[in-house]
């Protein structure tokens, strides 16, 4: 019998019993992982496909023209307008494009890092009439509601207009040598043709051969980018929430979140609606509710929720963050993400607790 096996009959519990047990413990957690991973696989999909559409058919010039007020002064390329307006529909789509404009040499690493930042605000608005105005005001009622929501698009807003001072001072080398749109549409387009024939039904069925293939370069793209990101998704998010489940969050966030309210001047009260926050938006405006008014002004109470918030990055991070980021970029590209998201959130969240709790 190998050693393992010995300890196991030693501890009372035969091998196979002990595999089935950890076995049950652990599929629960794989099957959630898995789901998890369809899901945002399904959006990332969406994304990459609509990019690989938007260039094969010369639609990024059109759907770019939104966002170019912010694009432009950025010195970032149509293609990443395209994914800046994606990115308010959905996030992960927004995401999907943008890694796909990157692998495919559309964006370089800093291009791609400042069209990330910039994408904030228009994460927020995704959430602005899905969630925030439905649920968190009328939970936390008009004005504490209302200040909130607006707190955290302000900071959304804070960080987007970041970005495009990052990418005015950082990709100013880049928009000179990057060639005019408008004459890669030419070179593209061929130009007029000239001695064209007059006959339409050579015309409709080149068209439909043109629109066929260029659909399936498309799909044919987004496959190969598929293939590259979701394996790796998989694993990090398997890994991560088999991980997860092992450590008590809650008590963690209890440890980490009272200090801070002590630290900002908030009463011990409020600590635990905190750590609810910390794990569930959506409960914890709930448990606020009741202490505004009585225990807490609007303002501290905004100001514990941004707390919730600063401290559920750091479990955010790990649990969502980490095994996403890491699926779409890679490790080393994701990381950097990781690290400038975080560093500029809290940094905008510190300077509005100092506001409220000036």
């Amino acid at each position: 019998m190998d050693p393992v096996g010995a300890a196991l009959v030693a501890d009372g519990l035969p091998a196979p019993a002990a595999f089935v047990s950890v076995l049950a413990d652990i599929l629960p957690l794989v099957v959630e992982a898995a789901a998890r991973v369809a899901r945002i696989a399904v959006l990332i999909a969406v994304g990459v496909f609509l990019a690989n559409v938007a260039v094969e058919f010369g639609l990024v010039e059109r759907i770019a023209g939104f966002s170019r007020y912010l694009t432009g002064p950025a010195n970032l390329p149509d293609e990443a307008g395209t994914a800046i307006v994606t990115t308010a529909a959905s996030t992960t789509a927004g995401y999907g494009m943008l890694a796909d404009f990157r692998e495919s040499g559309r964006l370089s690493d800093r291009a791609t890092m400042v069209a990330v930042v910039i994408n904030t605000f228009f994460g927020f608005v995704q959430h602005l009439f899905t969630f925030y105005v439905p649920v968190v005001i009328p939970i936390l009622g008009r004005e504490t509601g209302v200040l909130y929501v607006g707190t955290r698009g302000a900071i959304a807003l804070g960080i987007t207009l970041t970005g495009v001072l990052a990418g005015a001072l950082l990709l100013r080398a880049e928009a000179g040598d990057r060639p005019d749109a408008e004459a890669v549409r030419e070179a593209t387009d061929g130009g007029p043709t000239a001695g064209g024939t007059d006959d339409s039904d050579a015309d409709d069925t080149d068209a439909d051969g043109g629109l066929r293939d260029k659909v399936a370069t498309a799909a044919e793209s987004t496959w190969s980018t598929l293939r590259r990101i979701v394996p790796r998704l998989a694993f990090v998010y398997v890994l991560v929430t088999v991980l997860v489940a092992r450590v008590d969050l809650q008590a963690l966030s209890s440890d980490v979140a009272g200090p801070f309210a002590e630290v900002v001047g908030l009463p011990a009260a409020v600590v635990p609606a905190i750590v609810v926050f910390v794990f569930d938006t959506t409960a914890g405006a709930a448990a606020f509710a009741p202490l505004i008014g009585s225990t807490l002004t609007p303002e501290q109470a905004v100001a514990g929720m941004l707390i919730g918030g600063i401290v559920s990055f750091a479990f955010s991070t790990f649990k969502r963050s980490i095994p996403f980021q890491y699926g779409v970029w890679g490790p080393e590209f994701g990381s950097k993400v990781i690290a400038v998201n975080t560093a500029l959130k809290v940094v905008f969240i510190s300077v509005a607790l100092v506001v409220f709790l000036a």
